[in-house]
């Protein structure tokens, strides 16, 4: 019996190869995971985002307007999408965050330009996400320097050496100084929340199936929807607690501003505290035990991680994933609470992306209900 046994060492490996089978979702995950990884960051994930949403308001139009504006699509750092009409309605588009630039061209450009006199282009940049603008704004300068060269002939050969033709005057708004604190932190209370709440909730009602415990529950007269909510209230009182946490330290260690509502950012912690819940309830009805319920949390958590715009630009990535990242709910909640907190945003600057939030529960809480119905019966 010491002795080493192939034949014994056979039937082993047998019986490994037979429970991988068996267990089909632990195997989907053990091949699906590595795939997934490779197709992130290998395709999806770019730190150098191009194609930047750009806002340009110009007064007067010429052909050395033009021939700058050109220049910026060219780059691919920058895609004009709109022309507003005024400042203020620039500014509306980028507090939105529907730009990430706003270039004001101001009267008399290209007269000022002949002259000599160096006129100045204000660029406003949304800040917010100092990694998405920062390659961007270190190419504008020598962008402008190339695009111009060919008007400054002549007497106007000298403006082409240093310091250039042009004035440039960049505003970062909402994170003037470029402090990544201030874009990580805030991000970090929906990452805590999307992994802490699928987790616990799966596990808490997988773990009544595996001891036995669902049975004391089937034999009360309770419905299944008071099981439910039963089982989902505590975790949203635990919820507002981490946020509480969270808030706390972004304000008083990391000196995070915070300078819209916090009633309206507890209220849309609400919601999306409720799409997570909703989630690890559908996750433990399809899980067997605790240990899938883990599993499909983490398959649910890595994409939201990596393709909501918390460790990588959003903007940089290509459609297909930004196209999955909005149907992430933490995508939409990261918007929300830099919004917030950084840029003053109110219910109707929050409410493109509270309402998206709305539909992902109402879908996810009615598929989990029907699984759990039917596990209950």
């Amino acid at each position: 019996m010491n002795a080493f046994s192939w034949r014994r060492l056979w039937a082993v490996l047998a019986k490994e190869f037979i429970q991988m089978r068996r267990d089909r979702l632990t195997f989907a995950m053990m091949v699906g995971i590595p795939i997934v990884q490779l197709c992130l960051f290998g395709f999806a994930i770019n730190t150098d985002p191009k194609h930047l949403p750009t806002a340009v308001v110009v007064a007067e139009a010429d052909e050395h307007v033009r021939r700058l504006l050109s220049a910026m699509e060219e780059s691919d750092y920058f895609r004009i999408i709109a022309a507003p009409a005024s400042v203020e309605q620039g500014q509306a588009l980028l507090s939105a965050g529907e730009v990430l630039f706003l270039v004001r061209v101001p009267p008399d450009f290209g007269r000022e330009l002949v002259r000599g006199a160096r006129p100045a282009l204000l660029v406003e940049v949304d800040a917010t996400d100092p990694v998405a603008s920062g390659n961007a704004v270190a190419a504008l300068s020598n962008l402008l320097d190339q695009s111009l060269a060919t008007d400054l002939d002549g007497p106007l050969v000298g403006l082409a050496a240093r310091p250039g033709p042009v004035e440039l005057r960049i505003q970062r708004r909402y994170n003037p100084e470029g402090i990544t604190q201030f874009n990580i932190v805030p991000g970090l209370m929906g990452v805590v929340l999307t992994m802490t709440l699928i987790m616990m909730t799966g596990l808490a009602i997988a773990r009544e199936r595996e001891r036995g415990t669902m049975e004391n529950l089937l034999a009360m007269p309770v419905r299944p929807l008071e099981i439910m909510v039963g089982k989902l209230v505590p975790y949203i009182l635990v919820a507002y607690v981490q946020v509480t946490v969270i808030l706390a330290v972004s304000r008083f260690v990391f000196d995070v501003p915070v300078i819209g509502s916090v009633l309206l950012l507890l209220g849309c912690v609400l919601v999306f505290v409720i799409a997570n819940l909703s989630v690890g309830l559908l996750f433990s009805t399809l899980a067997r035990n605790q240990m899938q319920a883990m599993q499909m949390t983490f398959f649910f958590f890595l994409p939201s991680i990596l393709l909501s715009g918390f460790m990588f630009p959003f903007r940089g990535m290509p459609g297909w994933a930004q196209a999955i990242g909005e149907l992430l709910p933490l995508t939409h909640f990261l918007r929300i609470v830099r919004g917030i907190l950084l840029k003053a945003h109110g219910l109707a600057d929050v409410w493109p992306n509270v309402w998206p939030l709305l539909l992902f529960t109402l879908v996810v809480i009615a598929l989990g209900a029907k699984r759990f119905r039917r596990t209950l019966d």
